[in-house]
């Protein structure tokens, strides 16, 4: 079914069955109630303040900039949030939205964890139940936040079919949130999904620049001259887009993994409920991906992402996990912060492109999350990836 509103550009809407419309329509209309009520508001930047530790700081990386030579670089410090990610932004508001719809509980897929620990770490503050999907691959590959999210009480579902991974684990809560509609939301963990899912994650995500954008300025005086996030469904990277996208002097890069480059390789499609691009093999169905971050391994990509680079707005690039590997590195030893591997492809990017811009220019990476998930694997795989 395609929904009236809930597009950007040619992308968006809402492909979903009839059941699940009817609810997707009550939280569309519940959540254009709620944005503007001064009640919700002040609950959600109380919880932003008091529980989150926001605002998170704008970090200007001193060592790193020498090291590179160019531009500023800054580092937006979503990695400080509770939690270690900056899933916990929209978890919050899907939960104030959650609980004045009346539900008791809220299900979720997870890639690399964040969101599924976000979510869990929601639920407990609310008193709600929390059930997440997520991919053997990656239950394996991730186990301190699995760790984190049973102990928070959450009910955590393996998914053993197809590639085991995030987007195997979206379709098993979709099936499962067919059979609870009555007393549970689906509180998606991206700027994907079938309306009004997209825009709900994109505003809730998008204090993240609106800070930036602030704090920039405090700084420096002025904006920045570039932007730049990791992409997989593109909630961190929207949620710094926002407050620049009509600011025309600001250059806007989202990073893709190499391994998985659906805004430079896909096509148009329908993928869980809503058309963006998909990333699909010689048989038309979303492609396989090779990627070392399990928070990017998903064959879309976010409507808004979508419509960005139609427009020419945005401009979507790749990172090999060679790359990203060597700025997991690079950032730990030189500034002291360990970035998730998610994270490490909008370093990596952001460092070739201070050395681009050049001296008297500023950037502002996206430190989406911090790499403690990440550390196993690291240690593990780092000879065989770096060789």
């Amino acid at each position: 079914m395609r929904a009236k509103q809930g597009y950007f550009g040619e992308f968006g809407g809402s492909f979903v069955p009839p059941q699940i419309q009817a609810e997707l329509l009550r939280i569309d209309e519940a959540y254009k109630k709620l944005k503007n009520d001064s009640h919700f508001k002040s609950e959600l930047r109380q919880i932003q303040r008091d529980f989150q530790g926001r605002p998170t700081p704008l970090y200007l990386c001193r060592n790193l900039t020498e090291q590179v030579g160019g531009a500023k670089i800054y580092l937006k410090r979503e990695d400080l949030n509770h939690t270690g990610a900056h899933k916990i932004n929209h978890c919050m508001g899907e939960l104030l939205l959650a609980r004045h719809l009346g539900k008791t509980k809220v299900l979720a897929e997870t890639g690399a964890g964040q969101h599924g620990l976000a979510l869990a770490t929601a639920a407990a503050y609310f008193g709600m139940e929390c059930e997440i999907h997520m991919g053997q691959q990656d239950i394996d590959k991730q186990q301190p936040n699995v760790a984190k999210m049973k102990l928070l009480g959450c009910t955590v579902v393996p998914v053993t079919f197809g590639q085991q991974s995030l987007k195997e684990a979206v379709d098993s809560c979709f099936v499962s949130y067919m059979e609870q509609l009555d007393n549970a939301i689906y509180c998606i963990g991206s700027a994907v999904g079938p309306h009004p899912f997209p825009t709900l994650v994109r505003d809730f995500q998008s204090i993240i620049g609106r800070e930036a954008k602030q704090q920039h300025k405090r700084e420096e005086g002025c904006l920045p001259d570039a932007v730049v996030a990791c992409v997989g469904g593109g909630s961190n990277a929207i949620g710094l887009f926002q407050d620049f996208i009509k600011e025309s002097s600001v250059q806007i890069y989202g990073v893709e993994p190499h391994g998985g480059a659906t805004l430079n390789l896909g096509q148009k499609s329908t993928l869980h409920g809503f058309e963006s691009i998909t990333l699909l093999n010689n048989a038309g169905e979303p492609s396989d991906i090779s990627t070392i971050a399990s928070g990017l391994h998903y064959p879309g990509v976010g409507p808004q992402h979508a419509h960005l680079a139609s427009i020419n707005r945005a401009k979507y690039v790749t990172i090999t996990d060679k790359e990203a590997l060597e700025a997991f590195y690079t950032l730990s030893r030189v500034e002291g912060i360990i970035p998730a591997l998610e994270s490490a492809h909008a370093v990596a990017y952001g460092m070739k492109l201070a050395r681009e811009l050049g001296r008297g220019k500023t950037i502002i990476i996206n430190l989406s999350g911090r790499g403690d998930k990440d550390l196993d694997f690291v240690f593990e795989n780092s000879e065989r990836i770096l060789q």
